[in-house]
This record gives structure tokens, sequence and C-alpha cells, in this order.
């Protein structure tokens, strides 16, 4: 039996359809060649149940990725080849009365297989297949009737794989339009899951859903760090975009922010299929300006030669003062965590000059994620005005203050209220000796050794300082009144 065969054709992969070739005069043989490939393809018409059988027959066992589709509901697959044969001969015999209805039939398979996660080559493979399957019993049809009009067809095979070409690229356009949509409503789902958890909105029963969405456990132990700008007068600047802080690269599965182990996400991402939309998808690399790097205890970071993981879902929530991310941490319900893995990750993370960073207390469970990022807050509401990061476990007493402005204000003019009657400068000098001494734990020495004066005179001006507000450093109430004192007006610019 004759075999006419394409030798090769080309594989559109643009996302817009091929353009049609420019018309041509038929000569008398491409006249008879259309006319053979008519009787053919009637022929196919009333056969392509048949057709239809055989061509999801070969699809299952030569693309792996419709068996399990074809195992799932074969009807439905049955149905959708048996669309696409219809129209497509249909289109072979009555081009301009088919064309439009074969269109619409390919861009709806595009977007139904991009939905149910079929790769866009075995989209594209099946339609190849099909053609080929259509043109092979064109050529086995013509053959019976005539074995010498098998030449003929060689006058409309360029046409006929053309058709498959364009239809490849219309497939394959709206596979990635259906792709991008879906991707986008999957990152704004889950952006805005992040923001119910952080927020502390979400609700209980939707715990499980948003577990299973954001690949974190629901008993999880985690972290929220909070990054902003530095503050003016007491007011944080706005900034056009994320202050650019680089997290540690990270970390072990269980230390990872947000979702999948090992990855952070990119502010600026190319569209990925998270990282990124106006937050972008995950990968152990820099992320809104955070930098890779190894953390005492946990997982080293990857090579820099090997190539990151595909960028995923969001990973930072934007509130109105700040940025959070989720910090998935070791542990979890019975098993404790590692005591210096937010330490680490503090250390670890490179914030430039201008940030502010804070890193809440760890909680468990997503339930408590509204807590974690109310204490991350804290933290970032203790960093000084200069920029800079803190630990809230190691800042509670600086937490307490900004915990409450108003208290915190009232201590700090009961306290040094007096020595504002002072001229500035010798006023900002008593405090300055009073900080440095009660940093250098109540060491006279070591705070003029900072201080850069005589041990004496720093004993003279903590006297002056009792003297003027009626307290006595060496009452522990009143070191600690003091000393809250100092951080509310350091902290709050009272």
């Amino acid at each position: 039996m004759p075999q006419v065969v394409r030798p090769r054709f080309a594989v559109l992969h643009g996302t817009h359809p091929a353009a049609p070739l420019p018309q041509r005069s038929r000569s008398l043989a491409d006249r008879e060649a259309v006319e053979v490939l008519h009787r053919a393809a009637r022929v196919l018409v009333a056969s392509l149940p048949v057709l239809t059988d055989r061509l999801v027959e070969a699809l299952y066992e030569q693309e792996p990725g419709y068996r399990a589709a074809i195992d799932s509901d074969r009807a439905e697959v049955w149905q959708e080849v048996h669309h696409s044969l219809r129209h497509n001969v249909g289109s072979l015999l009555q081009p301009k009365e088919f064309r439009d209805a074969a269109h619409r039939t390919s861009r709806w398979i595009g977007e139904i297989r991009a939905g149910q996660g079929v790769p866009l080559d075995a989209v594209l493979h099946a339609f190849r297949m099909g053609g080929a399957m259509v043109w092979q019993d064109l050529v086995d049809e013509t053959a019976r009737r005539d074995p010498d009009d098998v030449r003929l067809l060689v006058h409309v095979a360029a046409d006929v794989w053309n058709f498959v070409d364009e239809h490849c690229g219309i497939v394959a356009d709206a596979y990635r339009q259906a792709e991008r949509r879906l991707s986008w409503r999957r990152e704004n789902q889950q952006r805005l899951m992040v923001a119910a958890l952080l927020d502390g909105t979400a609700r209980i029963a939707d715990l499980a859903e948003a577990a299973a969405m954001l690949d974190l456990p629901e008993q999880g132990r985690y972290a929220v760090l909070a990054v902003a700008s530095v503050r003016s007068g007491g007011t944080r600047q706005p900034t056009p975009a994320r202050p650019r802080v680089t997290l540690p690269a990270v970390l072990s599965p269980e230390a990872a922010p947000y979702g999948q182990a090992g990855r952070t996400e990119t502010a600026q991402r190319p569209h990925a299929g998270p990282t990124a939309g106006p937050y972008a998808g995950p990968y152990a690399g820099p992320i809104a300006g955070l930098t890779a790097g190894p953390i005492p205890g946990l997982l080293p970071a990857p090579a820099p030669e090997a190539a990151p993981p595909p960028a995923a879902t969001p990973l930072w929530h934007t509130g109105p003062d700040a940025e959070f991310a989720i910090l998935r941490l070791t542990g979890g319900p019975g098993e404790p965590g590692d005591p210096g893995e937010l330490p680490a990750i503090a250390d670890a993370l490179d914030a430039p000059a201008g940030t502010r960073a804070g890193i809440g207390s760890a909680v468990e469970g997503l339930a408590a994620l509204g807590d974690a990022r109310r204490l991350a807050e804290t933290a970032l509401r203790a960093c000084p005005a200069s920029g800079g990061t803190v630990l809230l476990d190691e800042h509670l007493p600086d937490a307490l203050v900004v915990s409450s402005p108003a208290l915190g204000s009232a201590l700090a003019d009961r306290v040094l209220g007096p020595l504002d009657r002072l001229d500035p400068s010798d006023r900002d000098v008593i405090l300055e000796t009073l900080t440095a001494w009660l940093d250098a734990d109540g060491s006279a020495q070591r705070a003029a050794a900072r201080l850069y004066c005589h041990r004496n005179t720093v004993l003279n001006r903590l006297r002056r300082f009792e003297q003027l507000t009626g307290r006595c450093l060496t009452r522990p109430r009143d070191a600690v009144e003091v000393s809250l004192a100092l951080a509310a007006r350091r902290l709050l610019g009272t």
C-alpha cells in the first residue's frame, strides 16, 4: 500500500497562529488533487467514530500525558477527539463553512487541557498524531479506489500540513493564555489566603484548605517577618516598592519561608507560570532584596551554579505600613523547636541600610499566624529609627514600651521630664551618660571608656541625674523605670 509521509513539519512555538499562505492559482493537477482529496475526505466523515476510536487508542498507547485523562474519563476524551476530527476533516471539504468552528474547537481544547494540567507538549503531540492519522487514511482511501491518484495528493500535502501547523499554533496560544489566567487566579487565591491568615480573619473551617493550598502543615510552628523602610520624625516614610531585604536562603524543609522547602520568593519575577504578581514565586535566592546565605544548624544554601526551581506563588503580604513574610520553623505538635533558630535567621538576615525588620516570636499552627503578625509588628516598632533588625524575644522590655505608646510616653515624661528644663546640650550629655552606664551593666569604668572621659566624670553626671529626678540608680525599681523611660524616649521620640 502506498505510504505518503511528510518528511518533517514545523512545530509552532509562538503564541499566534501561523499566517495563511498567499493565494496561488490552481493548476489542472491541483484541481484534480482537490477532487481526489474531497472524495477521500467524504469517506472519512462517514467513518469518523472508527477513526476516533483508533486515535484515542493511539493516544493512550503513545502519549503518557493523555493516559491519566483517558483513564479518568475516556468518554470525555473521545468526545473531544471526535469533535475536533469532525470540524477539521469538514474543513478539508468546506473550508469557509468549517474554518471558524474548527478554530473555536482547537482553542477550546487548548483551554480545557491547560485547566486539567495536561502538558502542552502532549496536547500538540495529540494534534500531530491526529493530523498524521487523517493524512494516512486519506492516502489509504485514495489508493484503495485508484492507486494512480495517490500521486495527485502530493499537490495538496502542503495545504494539509499547513492546516495542522496552524491549529497547533491556535492550541498553543489558547493553552498559554488559559495557563496565565489560571496562574493569576491561583496566585490571587493564595495571596488572599495568606492575607487572611496574617490578618487573623481566616475561618477555622478554612485552615485545612489553606494548608493544602499553601503546602504548609496546619499544626506546624511559624513566625512572621515584618519589613519596612526607615522612619523620619516618628513616621514611616512611604516607599514605592518593598524594601529590598534578603532572607536567608534557606533554610531546612521546616525553616523555609512560606510553603515549599528551601525556597523563598522573588519580588521581581517574570511570569513563571509566583513569584510574582507584585510578589512572585519562591526559590532559594534573592527575594525582595533578601540575600541568600546558609544559616547555622540548617541546610546550606544551594551551589551558585545550580539552577533555581521555577517560581511559584506569593510569599509576601503587603500591609499598610510594612511587608510580611511567613517563616516556617522546625518542630511541630509535641516537638520542641530549635531555640537558636530565630536568632540564626535574624543574624543571617541581610537588610540594607535604611531598612527596618522585625521577627516575632514563634507560634503554633496556621490559626495563630494573626498573633504572629502582631508580634512581628511589635518587633518592627521596637526597631531603631535608623534601621536594623529586631528579634522580639531579645527585646521584650522595648516591646512592652511600644505596645502601649501612651503609657510609655507618660513614664518617660515622669522619669525624664525634669531634664527637659536643662539646656538641650546639657540634657543630652546626661542622657548619653546614663544610657552608656546602663549598657555597661552599671560599670562606670566601662561607661567612661565608651564616652572617652574619666570614671569620676561619669559618676558626677549620674549623681546630677539623681538630684534632678529624685531617682536612685542603685534602687532596682528606679533602675527599671529609668531603663524603660530611656527606651520610650528612644523608640517613641517623646
